[in-house]
């Protein structure tokens, strides 16, 4: 019986662990977009810009370079017009942040479970980057197909 509990309190751990990541990333997702939008760190306890310790070593310098990439990728997106493009190109420099963040951590870090949750990271950040990356050229192409199809009945 003892097993049986010990096995059913892995379990809930390791499923917890999925829906912890993902509540995570839907924060900074929704902090990224808010400040990409307005201009305005949406948590100011997260601003990128207060003074920090000299103390912070490489790895700090290595993360703040991430974010700093990232917020200067955002700030220079302009909207589309279209949600589904805009949300896109504003995902994939908050992806590629997320991947050098994880790099940073695998070069510096030292806790196994961090460890492997930036692996994890960097997998699912670079497929998912594939994955909008793919979309944005199918989408170009079938703007392309819209503006010829246009031409072409005129």
């Amino acid at each position: 019986m003892a097993n049986k509990q010990s096995a059913s309190k892995t379990t809930g751990r390791i499923n917890a662990q999925p829906r912890l990541h993902q509540r995570a990333l839907v924060e900074l997702i929704t902090a990224t977009l808010i400040l990409a939008m307005t201009g305005v760190p949406a948590y100011p306890q997260h601003s990128h810009n207060a003074a920090q310790p000299a103390s912070g070593g490489p790895a700090w310098s290595e993360l703040q370079h991430s974010m700093e990439s990232m917020h200067e990728a955002l700030s220079s997106l302009k909207s589309t017009g279209n949600n589904d493009e805009d949300f896109v190109q504003l995902m994939l420099p908050h992806h590629q942040a997320a991947i050098d963040m994880a790099k940073a951590e695998l070069m510096h870090g030292q806790d196994p479970q961090m460890r492997r949750l930036a692996q994890e990271i960097i997998t699912d950040q670079e497929s998912e980057i594939e994955l909008m990356q793919l979309w944005l050229r199918q989408h170009d192409g079938q703007k392309s197909k819209s503006a010829t199809s246009a031409v072409k009945e005129q």
